[in-house]
């Protein structure tokens, strides 16, 4: 299936019914007053987040979405009847942008999580709301309401706890393939990776998280060069990210460790270009294809001398699996960690109640 991470919709909730002005008119009843009901509400355009839908591809293609009309009101104090909402189900991490004004309406970040995105139109008053002591036949009577309109830019960001920075080719799609169950497309060519790839890592029988590969950066990424642009908004809500360098070059006259270097400091310019908050996101460096490199250690305490590296550095063969285990079980670690800073001060109280967790495995 093609993955569709934006997509543009109209929606246009239903006009609500029209009251109507009727009086009762039965034998041997010659002053039956009143009895117009009320008209039926339009029907609203709601959206659902639904886990089980992975992309947006149905609404690029089906861009108008049109609620029905509630049904007029009748005499003999019959009101119509109300129209049927909409519903639309979207991914789980959708957010809901308004087309015209660019203003954020909704993000739908948890499974089941449900947003009017446009409210249909109330029914009209029939005339048996305006009879009194004084007017004992009114013949007024209210239209009912027009649904709201509108144009709106529904815009996909994956939920991962990981996300992968990387060259292209630099490894990340083998990475989460020896270390998840996700299946991307592996090439040895640039850009194998066209969208993002999603992968549940499962470190102990009640331990996982979700890691996130995104097409390769390139310099001149946050201006739109490459695919990688297209998908930087996808590690938004990620926690941490790993950037990935390739350290080894097949050409014997490239020097690897100094390439890597270079990589290394054009996608930090990148991430500081397209959003600070992403680059300040808690970040590792994680070095691949050492089992190319004759000696690893010393072109690793290159790369982080050069790069004022401070931070937890990894060496990996994401080819082999080699160093991968470590890696993974410091990420659960470290998520582990956030989650108890993150959690409320009561459950950090009942936890220490109760039984002991085991020791977490120590960060780097």
């Amino acid at each position: 299936m093609k993955f569709v991470d934006e997509a543009t919709i109209e929606v246009i909730a239903g006009k609500g019914g029209n009251g109507v002005a009727s009086f009762r008119r039965e034998k041997f009843i010659p002053k039956g007053g009143p009895d117009g009901g009320d008209g039926g509400r339009g029907g609203s355009i709601c959206a659902v987040a639904d886990r089980n839908i992975n992309t947006l591809i149905d609404y690029r293609y089906a861009r108008i979405h049109r609620a029905r009309n509630g049904e007029n009101g009748r005499g003999s104090d019959q009101y119509g009847a109300g129209a049927q909402d909409v519903i639309l189900r979207v991914p789980v991490g959708t957010t809901v942008f308004d087309a015209e004004t660019g203003e954020q309406l909704f993000d739908l970040d948890q499974h089941g999580g449900q947003v009017t995105l446009a409210q249909g139109g109330t029914g009209g008053l029939g005339n048996l709301h305006f009879k009194s002591s004084t007017n004992r036949a009114p013949r007024q009577f209210t239209p009912g309401q027009e649904g709201d309109q509108r144009k709106l830019r529904l815009e996909l960001k994956v939920l991962a706890d990981v996300g992968l920075l990387g060259m292209p080719n630099a490894g990340k799609s083998t990475l989460i393939s020896k270390v998840s169950n996700a299946r991307p497309k592996i090439a040895d060519y640039p850009f194998t990776t066209l969208h993002p790839n999603l992968g549940v890592v499962r470190t102990s029988a009640a331990h996982s998280f979700v890691i996130a590969d995104i097409p390769g950066l390139i310099e001149g990424a946050s201006e739109g060069a490459g695919l990688g642009h297209m998908f930087l908004r996808h590690l938004g809500r990620t926690r941490i990210l790993l950037h990935i360098l390739d350290i080894y070059s097949p050409d014997p006259d490239v020097d690897a460790a100094a390439q890597a270097i270079e990589d290394a400091r054009a996608i930090a310019q990148e991430l500081k270009r397209y959003s600070a908050e992403l680059a300040a996101k808690p970040r590792w460096l994680v070095l691949n294809k050492l089992d190319m490199v004759e000696d690893a250690a010393a072109a690793q305490a290159r790369i982080c001398e050069a790069l004022d590296w401070q931070g937890p550095v990894f060496g990996i063969s994401a080819l082999t699996g080699a160093g991968t285990a470590p890696l993974m079980q410091a990420i659960q670690g470290w998520l582990d960690a956030e989650a108890r800073r993150d959690a409320p001060a009561e459950d950090t109280d009942a936890r220490q109640i109760g039984t002991a967790s085991p020791q977490d495995p120590e960060l780097p």
